[in-house]
């Protein structure tokens, strides 16, 4: 009763303020008549949770815009998720395959104010991250994945370079999978990895000091015979100067009037001859010895030529066995017909940031009716068997069934021959309509970007730099010559998407890994 006159002291309270005391209780009515709605929307929210079980290494992380929530995966299943908060309309999340690129627990915004990002884990060069942020219950990023901050701070240490993150715009899970075209290791080539990569390592090594001997070889018979053209010149100029002067003292005999002058110009021409012959035998002997000089210089500068080649083939063959070491990623593209092969070298990018993958093979492939949708299927190797793998596969854009789209393809046979043998779990296939985002490249994992789906906090990023793939010419210093990748995507407008986002509010439990 007394609430009810409250109200009713309150109504005319507002009717005397006039029109404005309306219309405050008006908003502030259906504020109150919203609430209910959105303290529904958050119990419908998922926890964060961890997985009842002792948790392996994380094999990948599925971030699902639709619900808001990322859940990382070891060998055996998910090991925890969490709430997450997306791009925003306008600034969305790009979906599709990406990888770890570089990690920095203290990271600062150089786009948005030095807005604070702990525990950074970027998948884009261009911006796009997975870190610690505020969670508002919907999705309100620039396009980077926030995560709780607690929850950001125990994977961060648990992740790697290269690990992969798939961005997908409905929920999906890893399902079991097999199939013939997938890798089959064999025991008897990984026992070998090792052996084979000290053998051909020790034969780089040695292969790199005969060629830096040859480079030297050939600069030093290239600088001495440098002087030889201007020692040559000199010659010849004295030779000239002495022909002169004999021809000169042949004319001044020829013109001799008394005995007197005969014998002068006699005398004058002797001496002429003498110093016209001495320059003739000089220039002929420096022209002789000049010869096995030119020699040298064309003979060593080819010995460095195959030395160098030498050292760029037996270079390349050991960072190959080395690398059939590391997991093997592999994407297939229907835009561009070709087969893409990244492998990790761990080692530092030179221009910073990130580290170095191996780039060196591209080759076509064929693609049984390559006008027909193919759709996004990221496959697995999650662990070992006694057989040899097991696989999953999580499929983000259903173009064709998974089966049916790796029966679809025809890889070339001396490709898997060689990267197949010592395939590892996490060593992956990836096929998809999409090429390469201009996001790839050498010191990434594979970067695709579905273009049927709003990318608006990626296109509006500035660019990174043109992408860049090494070349088949071989290594320098293990990094390796790289070129220009015309085959990548570009950024693609942003296209509107038909879901809603929502995210849960309860804390998770803490210890887990």
């Amino acid at each position: 009763m007394k609430n009810r006159s409250t109200t009713a002291q309150s109504i005319r309270a507002v009717g005397r303020r006039g029109p404005a005391g309306i219309m405050a209780l008006v908003a502030a009515a259906t504020l109150a008549a919203a609430t209910p709605a959105i303290a529904a929307k958050q119990q419908r929210q998922v926890a964060e949770a961890v997985a009842p079980r002792v948790a392996g290494g994380p094999v990948m992380a599925i971030v699902s815009i639709k619900s808001q929530q990322v859940t990382f995966y070891d060998a055996d299943g998910w090991i925890v998720r969490a709430p997450v908060s997306t791009g925003t309309t306008g600034r969305e999340t790009p979906a599709g395959v990406f990888a770890i690129l570089e990690k920095n627990r203290e990271h600062r915004s150089s786009l948005y104010d030095d807005a604070w990002m702990p525990h950074m884990q970027r998948i884009t060069w261009n911006g796009i991250a997975l870190h610690g942020g505020p969670l508002p219950g919907y999705a309100a990023s620039h396009g980077c994945v926030r995560m709780p901050f607690g929850f950001a701070e125990n994977v961060f240490d648990k992740t790697y370079i290269g690990m992969r993150v798939i961005v997908s715009p409905h929920d999906t899970v890893p399902t079991e999978f097999s199939h013939p075209s997938l890798f089959v290791p064999k025991p008897e080539a990984i026992a070998a990895v090792p052996g084979r990569a000290d053998k051909l390592s020790a034969e780089a090594e040695e292969a790199t000091r005969a060629a830096d001997e040859a480079k030297k070889a050939a600069s030093a018979a290239a600088k001495e015979a440098a002087s030889l053209p201007a020692a040559l010149r000199k010659l010849e100029q004295q030779k000239t100067r002495a022909d002169a002067e004999l021809a000169f003292a042949d004319k001044m005999l020829a013109n001799a009037k008394t005995d007197q002058a005969r014998a002068k110009a006699e005398e004058l021409k002797q001496k002429a001859a003498t110093k016209a012959a001495d320059a003739a035998t000089q220039l002929e002997a420096a022209r002789a010895a000049a010869q096995p000089k030119r020699d040298a210089v064309a003979a060593t500068k080819e010995a460095a030529k195959t030395a160098a080649a030498r050292k760029t083939e037996a270079v390349k063959a050991a960072t190959d066995a080395k690398l059939a070491g590391e997991p093997v990623s592999v994407y297939i593209s229907r835009a561009t017909q070709k087969l893409y092969v990244r492998r990790n070298t761990h080692k530092p990018a030179p221009d910073g940031g990130g580290e170095v993958f191996d780039t060196s093979i591209e080759v076509p492939v064929t693609i049984r009716n390559p006008e027909q949708p193919i759709g996004t299927h990221i496959f697995t190797a999650m662990a070992k068997t006694g057989t040899g793998l097991r696989w999953s596969v999580v499929t983000i854009e259903n173009g064709d069934e998974a089966r049916n789209a790796l029966d679809r393809i025809t890889i070339p046979q001396d490709v898997w021959d060689r990267i197949g043998p010592t395939a590892l779990p996490r060593s992956s296939i990836v096929i998809s309509d999409e090429p390469l985002s201009s996001e790839t490249n050498y010191r990434t994992e594979f970067v695709a970007v579905l273009s049927n789906e709003p990318q608006g906090g990626f296109i509006t990023r500035k660019p990174t730099a043109p992408a860049m793939i090494a070349s088949d010419d071989g290594w320098d210093n293990g990094f390796g010559f790289f070129y220009r990748d015309p085959y990548v995507q570009p950024a693609n407008p942003r296209r509107r998407s038909q879901y809603q986002y929502y995210q849960p509010a309860q804390p998770m439990q803490r210890g887990f890994w």
